[in-house]
């Protein structure tokens, strides 16, 4: 899925408003909520384009990781359900 954000606008919001710009007009520039703005504040925080880009490509890998254990779990109970069957 791709992000509604890129990595470049994230940081911008970022230090737009850290450098004194008010949040409620670089929220409604980009057309989120103030709410959206502190969750990027409180995951982001400090972080460089690159942090950012670097994050989201391990929570990417981490969910599709994520998805593989559970898919290989459930093949897993399948195949001890089919020998459980037989024995």
């Amino acid at each position: 899925m791709k992000p509604l954000f890129s990595e470049k606008q994230i940081a911008t919001a970022l230090r737009q408003i850290d450098a004194g710009a008010p949040i409620p007009e670089v929220t409604r520039k980009l057309g989120i909520s103030e709410a959206t703005y502190y969750v990027w504040r409180k995951r982001y925080g400090q972080m460089a384009i690159a942090e950012i880009r670097r994050l989201r490509q391990l929570e990417a890998e981490n969910s599709r990781l994520k998805q593989l254990v559970a898919d290989l779990t459930l093949d897993k109970v399948i195949l001890q359900e089919v020998l459980a069957q037989k024995a």
